[in-house]
Formats: structure tokens, C-alpha cells, sequence
């Protein structure tokens, strides 16, 4: 059975032109292999392309639509072919087909190229500081978002498709907040030549924002003639910590103990994330491999209360022995209960 090109668009049979290019601008910017590092991306992607190749094409759409891909390739006897009975084939390149559409040869070949010397992010310098982190520069600023869908106006021009750029972040970062610079270097157009330009833009990280937070700076991208430029998204990203493991507003520290501590309990000197240590004590208690320790207050402020923090939880990593000695287990197996 014949591949079902609507399907693969997920659009209707009576689709218009308009509806294919937005479906497949949709799933091309999905499934592009340099940003959707699933197995079946690439895969998906040329299927993508070869579906629009074909519904994009009124001539070889309306074979098809008669006689299916096997008409399009010639195997239906009076289906015509195509270019005056030449069987249509699939060129099996989908980034050109890409290439073709957007307008680019790769959006993303800023972020996934090798070597190319017009990668717009060049260098990134951090400032740590408690001043009133304003964000962009003169003629420019950036904003928080959750989605960064852009909404071109059809009539004129349209808009290229965002940038995105991972930007992690450390845990004391997030709990004091700060500034990261990122030096970007775009093309811009000056009396009608394009020219390279640098620009720093300034990330303003405010305390206790989640990983996934997005900061979008609008049309930062590139100027090419009759589009409007990209913006340009950072996306917050945690740097992975030594001592705590971040849970939303709380973080987990893992203290370890032996098993006669377990049992007979202990104290713990409990490091934190602004500098000091907090004890803990285990006294009159039996320490299990489910038991947590809850300091309240002493986690990452709340992203949009950061007066108010989360909490400091202790976990407990129980430390067994290898071996016994037989006296031990004999003593251990008559006073331990069943």
C-alpha cells in the first residue's frame, strides 16, 4: 500500500496550499534532525519533505490524488507519470527540500554547525550582582515567556523561525539571581548592504526561576531583506551540583551513615546552599532508607514570592557492611527482633 501524504501532514485531502505550507513548516521545524535528537526524526523528516514535494506540486498532486504513489512513480497503467511520462522519484535530500522553503540552508547550523564562522553565539561572561537586573540594551530588550510562537502578519512579511539557546545555570545562581552576558554576532543591513555586527545581550536571571524558563529576545536574529528577524529564546538549563539535587523550590541533600548509625542513631552536619551547616540529630531514632529530614525554609526561593524559600531536604544513604563476622551474626540474630 501506497504512502498516505495527507496523513503524514496530518492535514485533509481538500487541504489548500496555504494549509500544506503551515503543516509543513510545523513538522519540518519538529522533527529537524538538528534540533529533535529522537531516533526516528530523521526518518520522519524526509517523510515530511516527500509529502510536501508532492502536495506542493499540482501536477504531481493530481496523479496522485487519481492514482496514488504508485501512479506517481508510473506503476498505473494510464496515470501519465510525470514530466512527459517519466516516473516521478523522490530526490531523498529533505534539508534541501528545507533549505528551499525557509529560505536558509539550516536555521539551526548556528547552534549544531562545525566551524562556521557566522555562528551567532560567540562567547558567554557571567556577572553576579544585586542591581536591578534590567534586561537588553538601548533599541532592544528581552522579555519572560512560556511560549515563543511568533504571530507574523501574512499580509507582509513573515517572521523566521525562533532561536533557541540552552543557558545553564548554577544552584547558587538561581538563589541569589544574576546577570549572564552572551555576545551574539548577526548579520544587519546598513543602506541596503548586509553587514556583520556584535551585540551583547544581557540574560537577567531573577532568583528561584525553574529550568524551562524562557527569555526571548525579540528579533535579535539576523536582518535578510523582506523577513522579519528571529527572535532569539534562552532557556533556563540547571547546572548539575556536586552536593544538592534541585526538586522546583526544594533541594536534596544525601547524607551518608553507617548501619550502627542507622540504628543507634547520630547527628549530621548538614552543608547548605548559602555557606553555613546545619546539625541534625538522629538521637532515640531508627534512621530507614525512607526517612527525610525536612528544613524548612532553607531550599530556593520561590520564583514569584523570593522572600519566601522552599526546604532543605535530608535524605539518608545507609552504608551496609560487606561481611559479618559469624560471632556478630549470631549475637545480631539473637537480640534483633524478627
Amino acid at each position: 500500500m501506497g504512502k498516505d501524504f495527507y496523513k503524514i501532514l496530518g492535514i485533509n485531502k481538500g487541504a489548500s496550499d496555504d494549509e500544506i505550507k503551515k503543516a509543513y513548516r510545523k513538522l519540518a521545524l519538529k522533527y529537524h534532525p538538528d534540533k529533535n535528537k529522537s531516533p526516528q526524526a530523521e526518518e520522519r523528516f524526509k517523510e515530511i519533505a516527500e509529502a510536501y514535494e508532492v502536495l506542493s506540486d499540482k501536477k504531481k498532486r493530481d496523479i496522485y490524488d487519481q492514482y496514488g504513489e504508485e501512479g506517481l512513480k508510473g506503476g498505473v497503467p494510464g496515470a501519465g507519470g510525470m514530466d512527459g511520462g517519466n516516473a516521478y522519484t523522490y530526490h531523498g535530500d529533505p534539508r534541501a527540500t528545507f533549505a528551499q522553503f525557509f529560505g536558509n540552508a539550516d536555521p539551526f547550523g548556528i547552534f549544531f554547525g562545525s566551524g562556521d564562522p557566522s555562528r551567532i553565539f560567540e562567547s558567554q561572561t557571567m556577572f553576579m550582582g544585586d542591581d536591578d537586573m534590567y534586561m537588553g540594551g538601548p533599541g532592544g530588550g528581552a522579555f519572560r515567556s512560556q511560549s515563543f510562537n511568533a504571530q507574523p502578519n501574512r499580509k507582509r512579511t513573515q517572521q523566521d523561525p525562533p532561536i533557541e539557546r540552552d543557558l545553564f545555570v548554577s544552584l547558587e545562581e538561581i538563589d541569589k539571581g544574576c546577570v549572564k552576558k552572551m555576545k551574539i554576532s548577526r548579520m544587519s543591513m546598513s543602506s541596503g548592504q548586509p553587514r556583520k555586527e556584535e551585540k551583547v545581550l544581557n540574560i537577567s536571571v531573577k532568583p528561584g526561576w525553574k529550568a524551562g524558563t524562557k527569555i526571548t529576545f525579540p528579533q535579535e536574529g539576523d536582518q535578510t531583506p523582506g523577513r522579519i528577524p528571529a527572535d532569539i529564546v534562552f532557556i533556563i538549563r540547571d547546572k548539575p551540583h556536586p552536593v544538592f539535587k534541585r526538586e522546583g523550590s526544594d533541594l536534596r541533600y544525601t547524607a551518608q551513615v553507617s548501619l550502627k548509625q542507622a540504628l543507634c542513631g547520630t547527628t549530621v552536619s548538614v552543608p547548605t546552599l548559602q555557606g553555613d551547616r546545619i546539625t541534625v540529630s538522629s538521637q532515640g531514632e531508627i534512621i530507614k532508607p525512607t526517612t527525610v529530614k525536612r528544613l524548612g525554609g532553607r531550599g530556593l526561593p520561590f520564583p514569584k514570592e523570593p522572600s519566601r524559600r522552599g526546604d532543605l531536604l535530608v535524605s539518608y544513604d545507609i552504608k551496609f557492611p560487606d561481611s559479618l563476622p559469624s560471632g556478630t551474626k549470631e549475637l545480631l540474630s539473637e537480640i534483633l527482633p524478627n
